[in-house]
């Protein structure tokens, strides 16, 4: 398989957050979790090149605001995490050469709205709700009546409903 100019800027922004969240193990498995969901799920939908890198790349990035959430409001709750994650995820960007502004503004919006589910704007959006509960369902050990409802409430796509209805047996 032939590596493409994208697929190395993903790789030095997986490793750059990787390094970026140096120590916490927990935290890296859970972006490398959602990346490859996001990831499985674009693809499952058919989504346009750009808009699948952009999404692969959020999900990389999406919770880059949790420590300093911590730090600031010794909380790492998803509306400190929105509010803290956009500016360093356009550093970490911009120090890999060659995204697009345009790209690391969409990205940045992602990450400002990564726990919010209204006014949904956007397929990457969408997919990148879904590829972060179902990691984050695994993790915070959700009822099946919890799964449903996120699933009536928030889930969209075939792609992330199937895995849903699949890893969890809610058919």
């Amino acid at each position: 398989m032939e590596t493409t100019v994208f697929d190395k800027k993903r790789d030095d922004v997986l490793n750059a957050m990787i390094a970026f969240d140096k120590g916490d193990a927990k935290r890296i498995q859970h972006l490398i979790k959602v990346y490859t969901y996001a990831a499985l799920i674009g693809r499952g939908e058919d989504l346009p090149e750009e808009t699948q890198q952009t999404l692969e790349l959020a999900a990389i990035l999406h919770d880059i605001g949790i420590h300093a959430a911590e730090k600031k409001y010794g909380s790492p709750a998803g509306i400190y995490q929105e509010k803290e994650g956009p500016e360093p995820a356009r550093q970490l960007l911009h120090e890999v050469s060659g995204i697009p502004e345009a790209m690391i503004e969409r990205i940045a919006y992602l990450i400002g709205h990564h726990h919010t589910y209204k006014h949904v704007d956007g397929e990457d959006y969408q997919i990148l709700l879904e590829a972060d509960f179902l990691v984050n369902a695994y993790e915070d050990e959700l009822s099946p009546k919890a799964l449903l409802s996120f699933r009536e409430k928030v889930f969209r796509t075939a792609t992330g409903t199937r895995l849903l209805n699949t890893i969890y047996s809610l058919d």
